[in-house]
């Protein structure tokens, strides 16, 4: 009868808590992205705070305002670079859309033409206008975001001075502390590492694929190339999707099938090189996830927060295999989640959070 309670008692929690995820998702997307961003430069400015100009250590201070100057005016420049390009093909679009039925058949010409009739019919029937007003309006948001995202930063970057202090204070013992900010290094440092290779492999390919659609002279060039930069970043099916995108739109553009093959066949061979060997290459062994888990969880977040979700997965999931790999009662968990089924006992050896020096320690200095 307990067993019974209790499960009944966490199926309800799962319930609540998947409940407050979808409805609170603008919200928590922003917090988790600031949370990814954050990480990413902490250690920089506890880099920076530790240089001297002459006898005197740069104020911790100084370097948190930098750093978050830093970060917000890259978000705003990179925010209106995507919502420029979103214009752009939007606008080209809707150019384009008559076209797109008949290219699509087109396609499908060789299986017969009650097939190709059957595919026009399907996708004349689809109304591109609604699609496109839904996507300019969800774009709207995004600089909403953007703002809510660089404000999350700021407090974070205020309240990193007294981490250490706040968590060996509410955790009680300092051995336990320790373990538990060698743990959040880890992460940090697993997060950071996938983020700073996923990103030149990103951009790498973003500018292979734009120096390609420029060679066959398609009008969104440079937001094929940024599209693939940006779907990169979503494991596995993001390479696939952004593909069939450019593909889709040589096609519709020139309305040729030899262009069209060749440009598929060339960007499909980036794709492979930077997803199959660049990618593993640098990556090494620093993740360590299942590949199975990776389908999963991208499916799971997908659903609960949509095309952020999707990006967010990967973070999440090292995360999640971290910190179950510490709790004992959890540590099937991290055997599922990681790829050779023994998650690795690193955080030993990994560096705990650095509390940044006070002013008095400056002074003191």
């Amino acid at each position: 009868m307990d067993r019974v309670q209790t499960g009944a008692l966490i199926i309800i929690a799962f319930a609540v808590v998947l409940f407050l995820l979808v409805q609170a998702r603008f919200l928590l997307v922003s917090l988790a992205t600031a949370i990814v961003l954050f990480s990413l430069t902490s250690d920089a400015i506890n880099f920076i705070a530790r240089q001297r100009i002459g006898p005197l250590r740069i104020p911790n201070l100084l370097a948190s305002l930098t750093a978050l100057a830093l970060i917000s005016a890259g978000m705003l420049v990179l925010t209106s670079i995507i919502l420029s390009q979103i214009n752009t093909v939007l606008t080209t679009t809707l150019t384009y859309a008559e076209n797109l039925p008949r290219a699509v058949a087109a396609m499908v010409a060789w299986m017969g033409e009650d097939v190709e009739q059957s595919v026009f019919n399907s996708v004349s029937s689809v109304d591109v206008g609604s699609y496109l007003r839904t996507a300019a309006g969800q774009a709207g948001n995004l600089m909403s975001a953007t703002v809510l995202i660089i404000l999350f930063v700021g407090f974070l970057f205020a309240e990193r001075i007294w981490f250490n202090t706040k968590l060996l204070n509410f955790i009680g013992d300092e051995e336990r502390a320790k373990r538990v900010g060698r743990t959040i290094g880890t992460i940090i440092h697993r997060v950071n590492y996938y983020l700073l290779v996923k990103s030149g492999v990103s951009a790498a390919t973003g500018v292979m694929v734009y120096v390609v659609a420029g060679f066959f002279q398609l009008e969104l060039a440079a937001a094929l190339g940024i599209l693939t930069f940006v779907l990169n970043y979503i494991p596995n099916i993001g390479s696939i999707v952004a593909t069939v995108l450019v593909a889709l739109v040589t096609f519709v553009q020139l309305g040729e099938p030899g262009p069209t093959a060749a440009i598929f066949v060339t960007v499909g061979l980036i794709q492979f090189l930077a997803g199959s060997v660049i990618d593993p290459m640098l990556m090494g062994r620093a993740l360590r996830l299942s590949s199975f888990g990776i389908i999963i969880n991208l499916a799971f977040w997908g659903a609960v927060w949509g095309v952020p979700g999707m990006f967010l997965s990967v973070p999440i999931m090292v995360a999640m295999m971290i910190i179950c790999s510490q709790v004992p009662e959890l540590r099937p968990i991290a055997i599922l989640l990681s790829r050779e089924g023994l998650p690795e006992q690193d955080t030993d050896e990994a560096p705990q959070v650095e509390t940044p020096a006070t002013e008095s320690e400056d002074n003191a200095a």
